[in-house]
């Protein structure tokens, strides 16, 4: 590169980290500055002590409350012996996947340094939580709640709860330390069944609510798990479901709450019952052996130490029938009438009258790849070749990941790094097959969609007259029972590299995700109005290692890399 040459990158580099922050911070925004400290700690919550990752000590991690348009400023600091990574489950991170915390857009945080998160909570709302996103460290640990509130000026559709709000992070739970479960699955063995059931990282009876009588509670659950669909009820209590990863919901009483591995949800709770105490039961489902987690709901002022009698083990709604699931799955509908994070009504978006650009159809199953059990997507499982596809992408560099415009069927099962070419603001329409007899969930980071059907058997053109295309749930995780398809349908307004991922640790971490990579496909430099540049903070790694972080400029700009 010559000094001409040279000194327009260094200008444009310079240019883009001003204005990538120009663009996200902006002078009417509130700021949040967080410091995070991740490191090793050891729990017990069954009887057996189990080395866990905790941030600033705790584990589950604080809770990061935000407001609509909030920018937070999450200075994340690497005490572990291992390269580390957060990922914001639900946030969708407008315009920024610089700052999703996968290994498809960042790279890791090295043991000993720090790097600070850089985002922004535009247009949302809603109940989400964070967790880590390399190998298996989810199963030991480092996540934690996130509530995106409304702005004071936006109306909510239920009275603001009287006595409060909690977290509740519900979760299976191994005894088995995380580089142990890993090494299971390298060496080609499933994981076991877990050994048991968390409430906010608490075994039997340890956690507890405290309610007051007449009062209203504002309960934000999430299943942060490893693998297992769980149960959610309070004893003697209905549950009001008003909101689902950031969408408010047609208000429907359940006596109880399938929560799938990834999802969270908002329930308001009445404290309307004889002042005592009752049992908080979560149970396990579509698995066997049954486990639960018990925790306590006390009232103010009662002298019970526990609630009396054995926890209603019994009186779940489920008893763990797909059909009984699946037709709860289907009765949660959006409230059409009120706004979420805009004044506007969420109906307001006709998405049943939009034509669907393209159809994706992923199914997903297990194979033998290279002598090593697999999981896979249309045959692929998907291979993390040390450089983000993000970076490999913004510098062009070579030999790093397959771009393909869709996601054909491979006859052969086959381990490759690929993402699926998308083009901005198209409306997709992406069908999830579950070919296996376990229940799958998938999380597309970036996005939220509309769950429009899911049905039993082989997905066909037909089942589109069966969808619903007037109140469908928006979400961004969404379940997929055995022998079964699910169809969303999203509309493609977020540039970026995004993670679309099995929500079960082990499908995932055996190659069970893919990346759409979402641009306008005529712009070599995004305009930021659609995408952020590159942050000045950005890390480097593999191939992109010794790169400089300049901005991208045309093909004839500069030397082939």
């Amino acid at each position: 590169m010559d000094l001409g040459r040279l000194v327009v990158a260094v200008v444009l580099s310079v240019a883009a980290g001003i204005l990538h922050r120009a663009v996200i911070v902006g002078a009417e925004n509130h700021h949040v500055f967080l410091d995070w400290e991740v490191s090793y700690a050891v729990s017990q919550p069954l009887g057996v002590a189990k080395r866990v990752i905790a941030i600033n000590g705790r584990l589950p991690g604080p809770l990061l409350n935000l407001t609509t348009n909030d920018v937070a400023h999450i200075n994340v600091v690497n005490t572990l012996d291992e390269p580390f990574l957060l990922t914001w489950n639900g946030l969708q991170l407008r315009r920024n996947s610089w700052n999703d915390g996968v290994a498809g857009t960042n790279c890791a945080i090295p043991p000993g340094e720090n790097w600070t998160y850089v985002f922004q909570a535009k247009d949302e709302v809603g109940t989400f939580f964070y967790r880590p996103s390399l190998g298996l460290h989810a199963a030991a640990g480092g996540h934690g709640p996130i509530r995106v509130n409304n702005r004071p000026v936006i109306d909510v559709p239920f009275p603001h709860p009287d006595g409060g709000e909690f977290d509740v992070l519900i979760q299976d739970w191994y005894n088995m330390d995380a580089t142990l479960m890993q090494q299971c699955l390298d060496g080609g063995r499933a994981l076991p069944p877990p050994d048991g059931v968390l409430i906010n990282g608490l075994g039997p009876y340890e956690a507890e609510l405290t309610f007051e009588a007449g009062r209203t509670y504002w309960l934000r659950v999430s299943n942060v798990g490893t693998r297992t669909s769980l149960s959610f009820r309070v004893q003697g209590h209905k549950l009001l479901l008003v909101e689902a990863e950031g969408a408010y919901t047609q208000q429907k009483h359940y006596a109880s709450l399938d929560v799938h591995p990834g999802q969270s949800l908002s329930v308001l709770v009445a404290a309307d019952q004889p002042p005592k105490a009752y049992h908080m039961v979560v149970s396990s489902l579509f698995a066997g052996p049954e486990l639960y987690g018990v925790g306590t709901v006390r009232y103010a002022g009662s002298t019970d130490k526990l609630p009396p009698g054995n926890p209603p083990l019994d009186d779940r709604s489920s008893h763990n029938s797909y059909n009984r699931s699946m037709e709860q799955a289907r009765s949660i509908r959006m409230n059409m009438t009120s706004g979420a994070a805009r004044p506007n009504p969420q109906g307001s978006f006709h998405y049943g009258h939009i034509n669907v650009t393209r159809t994706l159809l992923l199914r997903n199953d297990e194979s033998e790849i290279g002598g090593r059990r697999r999981c896979t997507v249309n045959g692929v499982a998907f291979a993390n070749t040390g450089t983000p596809l993000k970076l490999a992408d913004y510098f062009r560099v070579a030999g790093v990941y397959t771009v393909v415009s869709g996601w054909p069927e491979t006859r052969n099962s086959t381990l490759s790094t690929m993402a699926i070419d998308a083009s901005y603001r198209d409306f997709v329409q992406i069908v999830f097959e579950n070919r296996l007899p376990s229940l799958q969930t998938w999380h597309l980071d970036g996005y939220s969609f509309f769950v429009a059907g899911m049905g039993w058997g082989k997905w066909s053109q037909d089942a589109r007259s069966t969808y619903n295309l007037v109140d469908a749930m928006y979400r961004s995780t969404i379940q997929v029972y055995p022998k079964s398809w699910t169809a969303v349908l999203v509309y493609l307004d977020n540039e970026g590299m995004w993670n679309l991922r099995s929500q079960d640790l082990e499908r995932r971490y055996l190659g069970q995700e893919l990346y759409l990579r979402v641009s306008q496909g005529n712009s070599e430099v995004p305009d930021p109005r659609d995408e952020m540049p590159m942050p000045s903070n950005a890390l480097l790694c593999g191939k992109a290692k010794n790169l400089k972080s300049w901005y991208k400029l045309a093909p004839s700009q500069h030397d082939h890399i």
